[in-house]
């Protein structure tokens, strides 16, 4: 599904956001990291390949898209505070599947944030599925917002930086990316694993230190 969605999106968005330029970026990235399912993907890849063009500036690209994962991570986390979660699942119980969005999914969000705590705001950004959903629990829990912020953007700069290189990596050979775009997304997710892997050696040796 995903490279299906890339195909029809790549072209258009290589000559639209030229147009709609940075705002379009910030806009894309706010949605994409709301409770809407829409693949970062599309939008910061096709980004990095005008980046190697010389036709966009890789630190515009990467504040807009940084600016817009926090707005729509602020978007989830300001929903959950306010409405709480009883609400919330009624709405996923009504309208959940317009969305993609289930009682499974959230649980696994809950269970993925009670365990390791806040810093999931950060490690679950880099998880498929759970990136979307980690600040509802978050907003449910009522985090403290600059913790909040901070690990949030931590995840998703270093989400977006991976994404955007790899279209400058790939820019002028974009038939390329989209004949391996399966390959791109489990190589994205074997980086989102080191990372998390590295996390959880330190948090536990901290751990362990902490109790001695």
């Amino acid at each position: 599904m995903l490279i299906e969605i890339f195909n029809v999106l790549t072209n258009s968005l290589l000559s639209t956001i030229g147009s709609l330029g940075y705002f379009g970026i910030f806009v894309l990235m706010t949605i994409e990291s709301s409770l809407i399912p829409f693949p970062s993907e599309v939008v910061l890849i096709p980004a990095g390949a005008l980046i190697s063009q010389g036709k966009m500036s890789f630190i515009l690209v990467f504040i807009a898209s940084l600016l817009g994962s926090l707005t729509g991570a602020f978007f989830n986390y300001f929903l959950a505070l306010y409405i709480g979660r009883p609400a919330f699942e009624f709405f996923i119980d009504n309208y959940g599947k317009f969305l993609l969005l289930n009682k499974s999914k959230l649980k696994k969000t809950d269970a993925f944030f009670i365990k390791h705590g806040e810093i999931t705001t950060f490690v679950g950004r880099l998880i498929p599925v759970i990136r979307q959903l980690i600040s509802l629990p978050a907003g449910f829990t009522k985090m403290d917002i600059k913790k909040f912020a901070l690990f949030t953007a931590l995840g998703a700069g270093i989400w977006s930086f991976i994404l955007i290189y790899i279209g400058i990596l790939f820019g002028n050979n974009l038939e390329l990316i989209k004949q391996n775009l399966n390959s791109l997304t489990y190589l994205l997710i074997l980086i989102s694993a080191i990372i998390i892997v590295v996390y959880l050696i330190i948090y536990k040796k901290r751990k362990l230190s902490s109790h001695k």
